[in-house]
């Protein structure tokens, strides 16, 4: 009998009889990066802190980025000088301090060919700015290199009309595992988090919003919850969230839809992250090495249809495909080669009167807006700067306490001092294969968590999908450790197999089915039934984009 992990919240049913048995202070809706990091920053502060996601966590937005934590240099080009500040300052915060497991330099190749609209000088120039918005703290200053150093470096690149490039550094994560920790991170300081949780209705108590009605997806249970304020963090459901306290709530948001594939990177051949320029609109985009492949994304494009239902198409695909194959001539790439894609939206304030501006102009900058009946609501932001603006709605709830007559004295905040859970200091107890490899880089010192687990069964020590690094053992820490309750949950955003694998997990849904059977208590019915759900969600999206 293998050991198990034990759950430091008791399980599900008595996270939500919690939520329902005393007031909260805070109930945050949402748990995204940005949900997280306010139900982090406020439980440093003292608050007691309830959060909930109708889906699973990090599930939306937040996994479906460009798995960037940058300064935003394209954001130069809009003059939001600010944004790079702060995101520079917050890039620099998170891979020196918390979570140095998870945010990892990275160099980025930037060619400059002829006819671009901005020659090698003026990248030059943008990139000088770039290092002084950083504070001269970025991880390596830039350089700018000739023709011949720029295809020593890439010589794959198309060398036609080539006349140098920028060599610049920014930082990579992994977006899902970055939103998980943060809200494992408040669950730690004693926040009360649940998945697959919906906010059905807003309770209302002479026309101020005194809590909320739950209904857990999982058990069926029904329950409602008492809090003081209520903070809609949504991303793309923030408007739908609003028509709960408002039917006749005017938008906030203007959605745009972000498209990424996943192709070999042996048919690319890469060696540094390389920013690309889409032949047909020139926009920027970026080719990053991600082990044997390589992430290519991203597309920006108005989203009409619900935030539900959110997927990439074949004109998004091929759009990807044409701008990496220009700038890398011997990839020919097709549909058939890509190994994954996947879509996401990006919740951007709607700007007043410019609807007709293209997307990628929107400000990627926040609004927190707070309703008549007290509902609090954030718009916008970015992966980068999540703890930024988690701060400011924690300075809003805090304002909102106050009108209601609380006059306890919370502490500042703390959230630039404490570490991410993984990044806090191990006590060395784990065996050397643990070391070493992808789980220290994935799990930081939560590595330690899976020791007596691996260690009981040497077959959960093995690779759950070859060439992949994804251990077998990892199942169990994200279904008994790391609230994954559904197969999408680990194969897509606990682990990497879904995005990485040839099948995206095809060929192994049965046996992690089957280990997730075992650690959830499933009978062989919910076992088939999650088993045949993800099969026929992975057919619909290769059948949409064109794949094989």
């Amino acid at each position: 009998m293998r050991a198990r992990l034990h759950p430091t919240d008791g399980g599900r049913a008595a996270v939500l009889a919690e939520l329902a048995r005393a007031p909260l202070d805070l109930l945050v809706i949402g748990g995204g990066i940005n949900g997280g990091g306010i139900a982090r920053e406020a439980a440093l502060r003292g608050l007691r802190v309830g959060l909930v996601d109708k889906g699973d966590f990090g599930s939306g937005t937040s996994s479906r980025s460009s798995k960037l934590i940058h300064g935003g240099l394209r954001y130069l080009e809009l003059g939001d000088l600010r944004l790079v500040f702060e995101a520079c300052q917050e890039r620099d915060l998170l891979r020196r301090r918390l979570a140095p497991h998870l945010v990892r330099p990275l160099p980025f190749l930037f060619p400059v060919y002829a006819g671009d609209s901005r020659g090698l000088l003026a990248i030059s120039a943008g990139l000088w700015l770039y290092d002084i918005l950083a504070t001269f703290r970025n991880i390596r200053w830039h350089r700018r290199l000739s023709r011949q150093a720029t295809l020593a470096l890439e010589p794959g690149l198309r060398a036609q009309g080539l006349r140098g490039a920028g060599l610049y550094y920014d930082c990579w994560t992994d977006d899902a595992r970055l939103t998980l920790e943060t809200i494992l991170s408040a669950r730690l300081e004693g926040a009360l988090v649940c998945n697959y949780v919906a906010v059905t209705a807003l309770r209302k108590r002479d026309g101020r919003i005194g809590g909320v009605t739950l209904r857990d997806a999982v058990g069926g249970r029904t329950l409602d919850v008492a809090a003081a304020v209520v903070v809609n963090a949504t991303g793309p459901w923030v408007d739908a969230v609003r028509t709960l306290d408002d039917p006749a709530a005017s938008p906030l948001l203007r959605l745009t839809k972000g498209v990424h594939i996943v192709v070999p990177r042996a048919r690319v051949g890469n060696r540094h992250a390389v920013v690309l320029r889409a032949p047909t609109d020139r926009r920027v985009m970026f080719a990053i090495p991600w082990g044997e492949q390589v992430l290519v994304g991203t597309t920006d494009t108005d989203h009409s249809g619900t935030a539900d239902n959110v997927q990439a198409d074949r004109a998004d695909v091929e759009y990807l495909l044409e701008a990496v194959n220009h700038q890398f001539p011997t990839a020919a790439l097709r549909a058939e080669d890509v190994v994954s894609a996947f879509a996401g939206l990006r919740p951007l304030v709607a700007p007043s009167g410019a609807q007709s501006a293209s997307p990628s102009a929107v400000s990627r900058e926040e609004t927190i807006v707070t309703s008549p009946s007290g509902l609090v609501s954030l718009a916008g932001g970015k992966l980068t700067t999540y703890r930024r603006v988690a701060i400011a709605v924690v300075a809003r709830v805090v304002a909102e306490l106050r009108a209601r007559g609380d006059r306890r004295r919370f502490p500042k905040s703390q959230s630039h001092r404490k570490p991410l859970v993984g990044a806090r200091a191990s006590n060395g107890a784990a065996s050397g294969w643990a070391e070493d490899g992808h789980l220290r880089t994935r799990y930081g010192g939560r590595v330690e968590e899976l020791v007596s687990v691996l260690a009981s069964d040497g077959r959960l020590r093995e690779p759950l999908a070859p060439p992949l690094e994804d251990l077998r053992g990892e199942i169990c820490m994200a279904t008994e450790g790391e609230m994954a309750v559904s197969l999408e949950d680990v194969l897509r955003r606990r682990l990497h197999v879904a995005l990485r694998d040839p099948s995206q997990g095809l060929g192994v849904a049965r046996e992690v089915a089957a280990l997730m059977a075992e650690s959830l208590g499933w009978d062989e019915t919910r076992r088939r039934q999650e088993e045949e759900a993800y099969r026929h969600r992975v057919a619909e999206e290769r059948r949409r984009w064109g794949s094989r």
